[in-house]
């Protein structure tokens, strides 16, 4: 049993003091060149958003001609039930609003 403890015990050590020593990584952010486009609610869209994706984001997505405001309910539904967006209750008719008024 020691035998095989002691190699464990030491490959553990090792990489205690690789993980001590080892620099932090750092890099530049590229400046935010898109924003989200002046409408009603655009502060609770900026609020609730933009913590997790660009405007750019929004902007990819595609066109949905008269069923808008189905497309960007079930986006919106999406965002809080895979992705785990806290998205408030009351805030979520003001984003669909915005985003089918604006996108």
């Amino acid at each position: 049993m020691k035998r095989k403890l002691l190699p464990a015990l030491a490959a553990i050590a090792t990489l205690s003091v690789a993980a001590a020593t080892a620099a932090p990584v750092n890099y530049k952010v590229p400046e935010e060149t898109a924003a989200f486009k002046p409408g009603p609610n655009l502060d609770v869209v900026q609020n609730n958003c933009s913590g997790c994706h660009s405007a750019d984001y929004v902007k990819t997505q595609p066109p949905q001609g008269e069923k808008k405001k189905d497309f960007w309910k079930a986006e919106v539904t999406k965002m809080i039930k895979v992705y785990g967006a806290p998205i408030d209750d009351a805030d979520v008719g003001k984003i669909v609003d915005y985003l089918a008024a604006t996108y």
